[in-house]
């Protein structure tokens, strides 16, 4: 993994993923106490960053392999991404999706036009899945996180954020990340080495599940002992990826761990103050610059709100019990 790849990344999205512009409010500034930058990939293409790296891994296959179709495995944010890209190359796309993940990722998945198959996390090992359905039908996996070509894509974030940091004049702060298997945060880690070494990347997660948290701080891969049971859906993994956490342990500052309390006042905050619509993970890195100020370097802060794919009811749940 390097910048050349990241660039070469930027260059096939050019023209097919939004550039997120940076917002800010003077609200989120004071509950802060210092002032925020927020990236919201929630208003990526399919309402998440993960569009930026299916795009590129699909888009870098040769024309043979990929005309044969593509297969995923994902909570939701990678499936709809695949699913997308594999629309947009007119191409096979199948995803391999839990039982319990949120409806409507579930729905806008196959609505996209994507075979879904469903598993339940519990019992199954989606990873045994997808290589023997990949291998049944002549399918190229897609993996969420630990696949070159995906933290490529994910990585142009990282030039994005690099450049629109120079244009405020801010050369040093912490960049706060929703933090799963780390394809996001190590792609922003290694865009942010080269074009804007003052950035810290900082992993975010949720309480139960801060498996990266403590694999930074024993500088082994740790694992999380449960494999759901969070509203944070999205960046719930069992552990960190073998491509990723070298990268992480090389260029990232330590984690930092929210509640579920947290995300959901970040949602509510974020809706009412910047008009944007964040799922629970997808809110994570706002909670820590929200709530764990104490936590964070500097007077500004950078924060990727990674999606925006919730359903009502966990909305609706947000803004009644912190909007």
């Amino acid at each position: 993994m390097n910048i050349h790849m990241i660039e070469a990344a930027n260059a096939r999205l050019s023209g097919n993923r939004r550039r997120t512009q940076i917002l800010n409010s003077p609200f989120l500034d004071e509950i802060a106490g210092r002032r925020v930058y927020v990236k919201p990939e929630c208003l990526q293409q399919t309402g998440s960053f993960k569009f930026r790296g299916a795009y590129n891994a699909i888009a870098s296959l040769p024309e043979a392999i990929r005309e044969k179709g593509v297969l995923a495995y994902s909570s939701g944010n990678h499936g709809q991404g695949v699913a997308y890209a594999a629309r947009m190359f007119g191409i096979r796309a199948v995803v391999v999706m839990p039982s319990d993940a949120p409806n409507l990722k579930i729905e806008n998945t196959r609505a996209l036009g994507a075979q879904v198959v469903l598993y339940d996390r519990a019992s199954e090992d989606r990873a045994e899945i997808g290589a023997r359905l990949a291998a049944e039908h002549g399918l190229t996996l897609i993996k969420p996180f630990d696949e070159p070509q995906v933290i490529a894509g994910q990585g142009t974030i990282g030039l994005e954020i690099a450049e629109q940091a120079r244009l405020r004049r801010v050369s040093e702060a912490d960049v706060l990340i929703p933090c799963g298997g780390g394809g996001l945060t190590s792609g922003v880690a290694l865009a942010l080495e080269a074009k804007a070494p003052g950035l810290r990347p900082r992993p975010v997660e949720p309480e139960g599940f801060d498996d990266v948290t403590r694999s930074l701080i024993s500088g082994e891969i740790e694992s999380n002992a449960a494999t759901s049971g969070s509203i944070c859906d999205s960046i719930i993994t069992p552990r960190p990826g073998d491509l990723t956490f070298p990268i992480l342990k090389r260029l990232c500052g330590p984690g930092i761990v929210v509640s579920e309390a947290d995300c959901l006042c970040a949602m509510a905050t974020a809706f009412t103050r910047l008009k944007i619509v964040a799922e629970p993970g997808g809110a994570a890195a706002l909670a820590a610059a929200l709530y764990h100020g104490d936590a964070i370097e500097g007077d500004a802060v950078f924060v990727v709100v990674s999606g925006g794919n919730v359903d009502s009811a966990i909305f609706q749940r947000a803004l009644e019990e912190w909007g």
